[in-house]
């Protein structure tokens, strides 16, 4: 008998039942738990949590990871769109001819807190763009703050005390970066996925969480950064290369 993934069989169950998978926001807690919730809202320094049962509580927001909006499982199809075959990883070390891309005012802070941490600079430009379209002040509605969108319980780990000075915010979500880089061995899908869902759900699915926010924000920086042309080839098990790529810059 052919083996359903676990998509398919969730999709022919909606079907087979006449629903949607329900959408679902999880609030992600520092100790691994995850909280479904119905909604939420962040107050200051914490977060409203209404169950869906009803009612509602609050909990300090250094106790949160993450918010992951939309746990909607997309098809197959889409998160494979935004995967790389499964032999291959990327050196995605700083490179001086790799620079940031899009010419903005926070490039010498982007170059320089890459350079520290021996991080791919236009990598990180692009995360940028995605997580906060360059804007220093910027607080999103799960209450991630700055230039990098930094969680305050992420900030707190990273020593990152100031979140809305651009240097200070870049440097800690370089280092996050670069741990993400080295727990996920240059795998950029994998990395991009574990800095927006947390690196658990990466874990969990073993791949690219199959959720909408997730996957469009992959699909999203990678249409402004090709690894491909950014970055030399290297087995996946083994180290990332320490020579140059032939090929400098990236594609946006």
């Amino acid at each position: 008998m052919p083996r359903i993934s676990t998509l398919a069989a969730a999709a022919a169950l909606a079907v087979l039942f006449g629903v949607l998978p329900a959408r679902a926001e999880l609030v992600v807690l520092t100790d691994g738990r995850t909280i479904k919730t119905a909604g939420y809202q962040v107050v200051g320094d914490e977060v409203e949590i209404r169950p869906r049962g009803g009612g509602s509580y609050q909990v300090d927001m250094a106790l949160v990871d993450r918010i992951v909006e939309d746990e909607v499982l997309v098809s197959e199809v889409e998160v494979k769109e935004v995967g790389f075959p499964e032999t291959v990883a990327y050196d995605l070390s700083y490179r001086e001819e790799r620079k940031p891309l899009f010419g903005t005012a926070y490039d010498a802070i982007i170059q320089a807190a890459a350079k520290k941490h021996d991080v791919d600079a236009s990598l990180v430009s692009a995360v940028i763009r995605a997580e906060s379209n360059y804007e220093p002040k910027a607080v999103s509605r799960k209450g991630a703050r700055g230039l990098m969108q930094l969680m305050p319980a992420t900030a707190q780990r990273l020593a990152v005390r100031r979140p809305f000075d651009p240097a200070s915010n870049v440097a800690g979500g370089v280092r996050y970066l670069k741990e993400l880089l080295e727990r996920f061995h240059h795998r950029p899908e994998l990395v991009l996925a574990a800095y927006n869902a947390g690196e658990n759900a990466v874990a969990t699915y073993n791949g690219v969480p199959p959720y909408r926010e997730t996957v469009g924000y992959v699909k999203r920086i990678l249409s402004w950064w090709t690894p491909s042309l950014a970055a030399a080839v290297a087995p996946l098990n083994g180290p990332p290369p320490s020579t140059p790529s032939n090929s400098a810059g990236a594609s946006h």
